[in-house]
């Protein structure tokens, strides 16, 4: 399992990690930007986070049935976690969904797609980045308001910028495959 993380923070470090200024979709502006759509819109960084993912959940025998999460952050990983889960999933394959930031205007009108929700279903929360912890939130708020219970919210990358803490304040578990801190530290 660490190998495989270890490989991950290779990608991330390689593809995906900038240092220099940009602004954030919070408004901040920071002196690095990671790009996780760089790792998660390949094969390989994709199947490599996607097997994280599902032994991360294995170890810690959750109950999560469905996996997804915020529109774009979570939408590839959601998708192949729960692709991965057909076969190796027990005790049965995941569902996927994703949050929209707003509801529909028109069809179904839907703020959470993802057909095999229900009431009651525990799930796992998935997002690429973490920094405020703002986006992740308004999945959560969603997919609780269907009577899902958020059983854990795990981020591909923690920018270590109030996220986690402001997520655990509203009575939420956090976990994170690498974290800034990972990535400045990073050496071949």
């Amino acid at each position: 399992m660490e190998k495989l993380r270890r490989e991950i923070i290779e990608l991330v470090h390689k593809r995906a990690y900038q240092r220099r200024r940009v602004r954030l979709a919070s408004g901040r502006e920071s002196d690095f930007y990671v790009d996780c759509k760089e790792v998660l819109l390949t094969p390989d960084g994709l199947y490599q986070t996607a097997r994280y993912v599902l032994t991360w959940m294995q170890e810690g025998k959750m109950a999560a049935r469905a996996v997804g999460g915020p529109i774009m952050g979570a939408v590839p990983l959601a998708a192949a976690v729960s692709a991965l889960s057909w076969q190796a999933w027990e005790p049965g394959p995941l569902a996927s969904f994703f949050v929209r930031p707003e509801a529909k205007g028109h069809g179904t009108g839907r703020l959470v797609e993802g057909p095999l929700l229900s009431a009651g279903m525990p799930v796992l929360v998935l997002d690429d980045v973490l920094t405020t912890g703002g986006s992740v939130l308004r999945a959560v708020r969603a997919v609780q308001g269907m009577g899902c219970l958020v059983e854990q919210v795990l981020v591909m990358v923690d920018r270590q910028e109030g996220g986690r803490e402001n997520l655990e304040k509203e009575g939420l578990s956090v976990s994170a495959i690498l974290t800034r801190e990972d990535l400045e530290s990073y050496s071949p």
